[in-house]
């Protein structure tokens, strides 16, 4: 079998990553638990050392958590949706370059489009939402309501493309499985984002 530069990439990133992964989720929940339970006074708090290892900070103290951003996070798990992608879909070596630019196109214009509604909806939430100040600017919220309809059109627009992009280098199964794999990986991310929010509200408890 042809084992080709790109492959041999692949194959040595999927360890790392992987256990990347486990580690930044570690990483985040420490994270967002030392941000909720920190002192308002300075905003800065040091873990205090365990008994017997004194100046012996564990794996995900000695890496600062605030190095892990949920955006970061994310980036991590598109990266490791590359990398794995060529087992799950059971690609040729051929098709795997094609493939991973595409996909790479796909993700960009995912993560864009959801920092602009994101953003459209702080909008609104300032705007109108239960902390708004009265009267409403119903001209102000039209116009972003407006907006945000136009983005949510021009959006899903350029992702049936990106998709119709992706799926020319795939036959009808991989598709299939292109599908079921990506539905892993964003079950992945909100397990993840879902067990640092659980940490910082117990930890923000105590």
């Amino acid at each position: 079998m042809r084992i080709t530069r790109t492959r041999i990439g692949a194959l040595c990133l999927t360890g790392a990553i992987g256990a990347g992964l486990c580690v930044a989720g570690v990483e985040l929940e420490a994270r967002a638990g030392r941000q909720a339970a920190a002192a308002p006074s300075d905003g800065r708090q040091d873990p205090t050392p365990t008994a017997g290892t004194p100046n012996r900070p564990n794996r995900a103290q000695s890496q600062d958590a605030n190095t892990v951003p949920t955006g970061e996070l994310v980036n991590m798990l598109d990266t490791y949706a590359i990398v794995q992608a060529q087992q799950a879909l059971a690609l040729d070596d051929d098709k795997y370059g094609q493939f991973v630019a595409r996909l790479k196109r796909l993700q960009e214009a995912r993560r864009r489009n959801q920092r602009e509604r994101n953003q459209i909806l702080q909008d609104l939430r300032r705007l109108a939402g239960p902390q708004a100040p009265t009267p409403v600017d119903e001209t102000i919220v039209r116009e972003r309501l407006r907006t945000l309809r136009d983005h949510d059109e021009r959006a899903a627009a350029e992702m049936r493309k990106a998709y119709d992009a992706l799926d020319e280098v795939l036959d009808v199964r991989q598709q299939a499985r292109f599908r079921l794999f990506e539905e892993t990986i964003e079950r992945r991310k909100l397990d993840l984002l879902m067990r640092a929010r659980e940490r910082a509200a117990r930890d923000g408890g105590r």
